[in-house]
C-alpha cells in the first residue's frame, strides 16, 4: 500500500524560521526650555485689577426734600466723586454693591433707613477725601464729624429716577458686625434737574 506523498512521516518538518528582533529604537528628549533669565530691561507683567462695582448712577440730580437742600443744592455723582452745588465734595471709591435687607451697623439695614425695598441694590462708597461746603466748615453729611461712606440707592417713580443717599460716620466696612458705624443723614435727590 502506498502511502501519499503528503503523509511522508520521514521528511522533516519545514524549517523555522526565526524573526529578527525588532530594532533598538532610541527617543531622545527634547531640550529643556529655556530658563528665564531676570531682564532689567523686560517690561514688568501687567495684572488685572479687581474688578470694580458697577455705579448705582451717574449725573446731575436736584435735591427732592429739605435735608437735601440744606446739605448741598443739587448734586452731581461722578465715577470717584460725589460734588455738591455748595462746593462740598467728596473723593470716593467704590467699595461693595449691598443689599437693602443688608445691615450696615447690628441694629440697622439699609431698607428701613432708606425706605427702600429688601432686594434694592444699593452701593457702597468709601470717602477718601472730603472738602466742606463754601459757607462753613462742617461737613456737609455728617455736620462736625466726617463721613466715612455714603450708600447710593436708585429707584424709579414714574418718569423720574430717586437717587436715595445715606451718609454713615465710622471707619469700618459697614456691615452687621461692623463697630462704631453710625447714621448721619438721609436724603433724596431727583433726576429731574432743575436748571
Amino acid at each position: 500500500m502506498a502511502l501519499a506523498a503528503g503523509c511522508d512521516r520521514t521528511q522533516a518538518p519545514p524549517p523555522e524560521t526565526t524573526a529578527a528582533p525588532p530594532a533598538a529604537t532610541t527617543a531622545t528628549a527634547p531640550p529643556p526650555p529655556e530658563v528665564p533669565t531676570s531682564d532689567p530691561s523686560a517690561q514688568p507683567v501687567q495684572r488685572a485689577a479687581p474688578p470694580m462695582p458697577p455705579a448705582v448712577a451717574l449725573g446731575v440730580f436736584a435735591p427732592a426734600d429739605p435735608v437735601a437742600e440744606a446739605a448741598t443744592g443739587k448734586l452731581t455723582i461722578e465715577d470717584m466723586a460725589i460734588k455738591g452745588e455748595n462746593g462740598a465734595s467728596f473723593v470716593t471709591e467704590r467699595a461693595a454693591i449691598v443689599r437693602g435687607n443688608d445691615q450696615y451697623n447690628a441694629a440697622a439695614r439699609y431698607a428701613d433707613t432708606m425706605l427702600i425695598v429688601p432686594e434694592q441694590t444699593v452701593e457702597l462708597r468709601r470717602v477718601v477725601e472730603q472738602t466742606p461746603p463754601d459757607k462753613g466748615a462742617n461737613d456737609a453729611f455728617c455736620s462736625t464729624g466726617k463721613t466715612g461712606y455714603i450708600a447710593l440707592a436708585k429707584v424709579t417713580e414714574g418718569d423720574t429716577d430717586v437717587i436715595k443717599l445715606m451718609a454713615l460716620q465710622g471707619e469700618a466696612l459697614p456691615a452687621a458686625s461692623a463697630a462704631g458705624v453710625s447714621l448721619c443723614k438721609v436724603m433724596s435727590y431727583s433726576s429731574n434737574a432743575k436748571k
